[in-house]
């Protein structure tokens, strides 16, 4: 087998040469190979071995120096002076042997046709040797050598490519060829001369759209019928270089980080080639051609002419982001088939390498002291402090990181950084106090986001003094405390005092003065001495008042210095008034319904109410006023402190009595109030009421004595 597909190989070469000698325009020259491609051998007998049989031609045009033969028989062999000679005794053999020669030079093929072979068998034995050998006669006796065909071939067409061999064909058998390329799509590519079995191809070929055909050949007879085969042709499409090597990509990127290595692996180029891969058609080698710019030396980079690779060749110590003319090279790349030869094919891509930064700048700051004037009591930025870092903006390794080191007990500061500038912005967070601390001075450091690189430190210009000078400005007087709680009774007398105010100027190295001035009194009920801050009514405190909520009224005063300009700061006071017995109470509702008949469950349920707090309130006394006979129709009881019941003692007719009463509070003094409540009698039916006012409103029977029950359990 192996020697099979050295003969194959070395014929589709020999083809090659051929037709590349023929396009030489028929020069006279040593054409390596074979010099006679073709032999006939006669058999008249058994081959006996070592016998030579015929002396081929073979000139490798250098001397024949260690070359090489294989036959396609391994029952033959080629001796030292280019005889063939059997290897044994041969009975039979095929028809054709095929002579492989190869050298350093030279790699051909000839063909030897043995003729006169016995095609009669006479005994049983020597019909069964035959069949175990060959077991198919069709197969053994037609014959279809691999053919070739150079692609992009000129007319004239057809051309022959080789023959198809049956020895003894009769003349009543015809070849024919199929499959695809002759009768199958793609049609009509090949075809075959009927009695000569000649192979001729029809119009140039394309390897790269179809590299091989598998055709099968036969013979028929006259009717048509299959005598012999069919057998596998094999035409196989010799490349030529017609395809120029073409780049995955048109532009290619890659990075390489400063101070790498020389050898450092940037990127790989990679082209293809659509000839044949098996050829120096399809074999690239690759080259760089221009390098922009060109500085500080042309020859930056090296691209590996067979892989592809593009490294470094400038030293580590010169490949330095921050000192070369760029960051950006761009290289024109270079892929040549024919491994490389002048008549070989380009392709052309750019590769563009960026040298990335690594963190080996500290940064620095760009003044050794930066001061700073800051109004008290104010915040924000209040300077920026700006450093130089050469490394690559935009980066870990250029950003900056801002931190105080000292001075900052308080944490009154902080920094930000400004993207853009990479400046480090100082703020004030807690307002500064003049008379406190007049100056700080703070220690700043600054480091970048990603760590330096090995050996590389910060240096004192990492650190910076910042000065910070609080100016005074006129602070407003602070009340203390704020709010001020002060307790006091309503109704004293107009002119009590209520409070003493106490403001202090916070800008104790300046003598100032303050008034102060009511800035919003609700109920007009105070005043204040604008020296002293003293707090007098000018009105009566009354708790009952729209203006007090929860017992609480709330007035707020305002102080002013002298300074220039004048400053001002407002205070807070808050008068918890006690209550004073000073509201009479009075009975709820206005209106009470009982029934026309007199019994126990026939009753009204009344309460008190007063403005006033306990103990000037509840518990309430509630009693008949004092006309007379008013105790023989009606009856006042109590039912708890706030409560008491009407209860009718004689049946009345249907009617509205205005029933006078007196209310009665717990205060020291107590405080009374005579009222009346009107008392509808009504005419109570089932679970309905007739009352005789036109206001009065029907209600149950049933509701009255749940609203009564509910009140006594509340209480």
């Amino acid at each position: 087998m192996e020697i099979g597909v050295r003969v194959l190989m070395a014929f589709l070469l020999h083809q090659i040469v051929y037709v590349d000698g023929m396009e030489e325009g028929g020069r006279e020259a040593c054409v390596p190979g074979f010099q006679v491609k073709n032999y006939q051998v006669a058999y008249n007998g058994p081959f006996l071995k070592d016998q030579p049989l015929i002396q081929v031609e073979f000139d490798d045009c250098a001397g024949n120096k260690n070359a090489t033969f294989d036959a396609s028989d391994p029952s033959f062999y080629v001796d030292a002076d280019l005889n063939l000679a059997p290897q044994r005794d041969v009975v039979d053999c095929q028809p054709v042997l095929f002579i492989h020669g190869v050298s350093a030079h030279a790699d051909d093929i000839a063909q030897v046709e043995i003729t006169g072979l016995p095609l009669q068998v006479n005994t049983l034995r020597d019909i069964m040797r035959l069949e175990q050998r060959l077991p198919y006669r069709s197969k053994r006796s037609l014959y279809a050598p691999p053919m070739t065909v150079t692609e992009n071939q000129r007319g004239p067409f057809p051309r022959v490519l080789g023959r198809v061999i049956l020895p003894g064909t009769p003349r009543s058998h015809f070849f024919r060829l199929t499959g695809p390329g002759s009768d199958r799509d793609p049609k009509g590519i090949f075809s075959i001369d009927i009695e000569t079995g000649e192979v001729s191809v029809s119009r140039p070929l394309d390897r790269e759209a179809i590299d091989a055909y598998m055709l099968e050949v036969s013979t028929t007879d006259l009717a048509g019928n299959i005598a012999e085969g069919p057998v596998m042709l094999v035409i196989t499409v010799i490349d030529q270089n017609d395809n120029r090597p073409i780049f995955k990509e048109a532009q290619y990127t890659g990075e390489v980080l400063e101070g790498s290595p020389t050898g450092t692996t940037v990127m790989t180029m990679t082209a293809f080639d659509a000839d044949d891969p098996g050829t120096d058609n399809a074999a690239l080698r690759y080259s760089i051609i221009r390098q922009s710019p060109n500085k500080p030396f042309p020859n930056m980079f090296h691209i590996d002419a067979e892989r592809g690779d593009i490294v470094t060749v400038i030293s580590p110590a010169l490949l330095d982001r921050e000192t070369l003319p760029t960051t950006t090279y761009e290289l024109e790349i270079v892929a040549k088939d024919m491994a490389g030869s002048e008549v070989g094919l380009t392709g052309t891509a750019t590769a563009t390498i960026t040298i990335t930064d690594k963190n080996d700048h500290a940064p620095e700051f760009t003044h050794p002291l930066f001061e700073a004037h800051v109004p008290e009591g104010s915040t924000g930025v209040v300077i920026n402090l700006s450093i130089d870092d050469r490394d690559d903006p935009a980066t870990g390794a250029w950003r900056a990181i801002y931190s105080i080191i000292s001075g900052d007990p308080t944490h009154s500061f902080e920094f930000q950084t400004n993207p853009d500038s990479n400046e480090g912005m100082l703020s004030v967070v807690k307002p500064l106090n003049y008379e406190a601390t007049a100056f700080h001075t703070l220690l700043v450091k600054v480091e970048n986001e990603d760590p330096l690189v090995p050996g590389v430190s910060y240096g004192p210009s990492s650190t910076v003094a910042v000065h910070v000078i609080v100016e005074d400005i006129n602070e407003g007087p602070v009340f203390f405390p704020d709010p001020l709680h002060v307790t006091r009774n309503e109704n004293i007398p107009v002119g009590s005092f209520v409070a003493t105010l106490n403001a202090t100027d916070p800008d104790t190295r300046t003598i100032q003065s303050i008034r102060y001035a009511i800035l919003r009194d609700p109920a007009g009920w105070l005043g204040v001495n604008p020296v002293r801050g003293t707090v007098n009514t000018s009105a009566a405190l009354d708790r009952e008042s729209p203006y007090v909520h929860d017992n609480k009224y709330t007035a707020l005063f305002v102080a002013v210095d002298n300074g220039i300009p004048p400053a001002s700061g407002t205070g807070t006071l808050i008068i918890h008034l006690e209550d004073f017995n000073d509201n009479a109470p009075y009975v709820v509702p206005s209106v009470a319904q009982v029934c026309e008949d007199a019994h126990d469950m026939n009753v009204a349920i009344v309460g008190g109410w007063d403005k006033d707090l306990p103990p000037n309130a509840a518990p309430f006394k509630i009693e008949l006023g004092k006309q007379p006979g008013l105790d023989k129709t009606w009856k006042v009881s109590r039912v708890n402190a706030t409560h008491s019941q009407i209860m009718l003692l004689q049946s009345l007719k249907k009617a509205n009595y205005q029933l006078p009463l007196l209310i009665t509070d717990s205060g020291m003094p107590p405080l009374s109030n005579n009222t009346e409540v009107k008392v509808q009698v009504c005419i109570c039916k089932k679970n309905k009421k007739i009352c005789s006012s036109a206001h009065s409103h029907f209600s149950s029977l049933l509701v009255m004595l749940a609203t009564l029950l509910l009140v006594l359990l509340c209480l």
